[in-house]
């Protein structure tokens, strides 16, 4: 079963996946048209854009033992990468709920919403 983190949530995810010694990565999976429209910031994580797409022939770049929060447009192609991540082998993944549509909803009205 995948996690599910409310971008609202988020901090206290990356700050409960810090403290058991490993640095987050927040996998923002949507298309570069999208990244230029909306991006965002965790405090505490790394962030690696990467297309959906580009996440199977790309695995072999991500750490299986690293927490993974997976982020999107609404939270329908991220899940579909967290579930794919957990089939790999990926310990701790999440999927940020509502995707980056929810982020400016709950977090930070700043970001646009397309």
């Amino acid at each position: 079963m995948i996690e599910q983190v409310t971008p609202r949530d988020l901090a206290a995810w990356l700050a409960s996946a810090r403290a058991g010694g490993a640095e987050p990565l927040l996998l923002d999976v949507r298309e570069p048209a999208e990244w230029q429209a909306a991006s965002v910031r965790a405090e505490g994580a790394e962030l690696l854009q990467l297309p959906m797409m580009s996440v199977p022939p790309r695995l072999h770049e991500l750490d299986p033992g690293r927490p993974v929060a997976v982020l999107c447009h609404h939270g329908a192609r991220s899940m579909q990468v967290a579930m794919f991540l957990q089939q790999h082998g990926f310990d701790r993944v999440a999927n940020v709920a509502g995707g980056i549509d929810a982020w400016s909803l709950q977090l930070d009205p700043s970001v646009p919403r397309y």
